[in-house]
């Protein structure tokens, strides 16, 4: 289980930096990094821009490590995509339907067998001996949003050693012996990751038209902060649920991997990470309907 939370832990923070990588290709040009913006949204559609100024915030990160004890892990890319309301400097984040936080599965190193064996309980040994060489072993691990995140702050992202952002994130754990519903946290028991920059990023500003083509003069422009380490060593890890023969097996994965874990137990390095921010260049010019002005280019140049 630590070898699962190293995985999806660190795949969380990731989730607070770089241009959307896996959506590459699903929007044009620069707006490619914006391809799950939620733009549709009442709170981004009522952006008048002036008191209020609507625009796209798209993240990820390729790869980094997370230590729990003495086990380090490497994790997979994950993606972050929100709206941002700008109200006088200060940035609330605007959800996606299905989350602004996307990870991807990630085999568990040693499978069920590391998860939970061996065991001197007769019916997990039993599956202990089911699953030795057979593909049943393998179990997979994804990152999912427990709740909305909070607390962005863009001067944090441009400096080091302040939380970013708030992420309550848990971990879906899958294989054909375990129950549909287990769980590392939960939506009332997330790990709340808080990541700060321990470098600086490097920082790029551009321009570009409504359909994505890059232009000095266009009526677009985005903010990208990327390259920076990031670290959080303060989130705790709760214990695993719903896993299966009515919370025998969570015990037993829980036990086992020494869940809960407490904060200052567990911590998490990333590399290479960043964001990207963007929207109109001169947002009071489309006033007072800036969000709604956002949301036609946005659809437009997904066609």
């Amino acid at each position: 289980m630590r070898r699962v939370l190293a995985a999806l832990s660190v795949a969380a923070c990731l989730a607070v930096a770089a241009p959307a990588f896996a959506t590459a290709d699903a929007m044009p040009g620069e707006w490619s990094a914006f391809a799950g913006c939620p733009v549709d949204a009442p709170s981004m559609l009522a952006a008048d821009g002036v008191s209020v100024i609507a625009a796209c915030l798209g993240g990820g990160a390729p790869n980094g490590t997370i230590t729990l004890g003495s086990t380090t892990m490497s994790v997979g890319a994950v993606r972050l995509q929100f709206g941002a309301l700008n109200q006088s400097g200060a940035y609330s984040l605007v959800q996606p339907s299905a989350g602004g936080l996307s990870g991807d599965p990630i085999t568990v190193p040693g499978g069920l067998l590391g998860l939970m064996c061996p065991s001197d309980i007769p019916l997990i040994s039993q599956i202990c001996d089911a699953v030795v060489g057979s593909p049943l072993n393998k179990v997979t691990a994804t990152l999912e949003p427990a709740g909305p995140a909070t607390d962005f702050d863009l001067s944090a992202a441009v400096g080091t050693g302040r939380p970013i952002m708030t992420l309550p994130v848990k971990i879906h754990l899958q294989n054909p012996f375990l129950d549909n519903g287990c769980y590392i946290g939960s939506n009332s028991d997330p790990m709340t990751l808080k990541v700060a920059n321990q470098t600086r990023p490097a920082a790029k500003f551009g321009r570009f038209d409504a359909d994505g083509t890059p232009n000095p003069a266009g009526e677009m422009n985005y903010t990208d902060l990327s390259g920076a380490t990031v670290a959080d060593t303060t989130f705790a890890v709760p214990a695993a649920r719903g896993c299966g023969l009515f919370g025998l097996i969570d015990s037993v994965v829980n036990a086992r991997q020494g869940l809960p874990s407490a904060s200052g137990e567990n911590s998490l390095t990333l590399s290479s990470t960043g964001f990207r921010l963007g929207g109109f260049a001169n947002p009071r010019a489309y006033a007072p309907n800036q969000g709604a002005e956002l949301a036609t280019r946005w659809h437009t140049a997904a066609g």
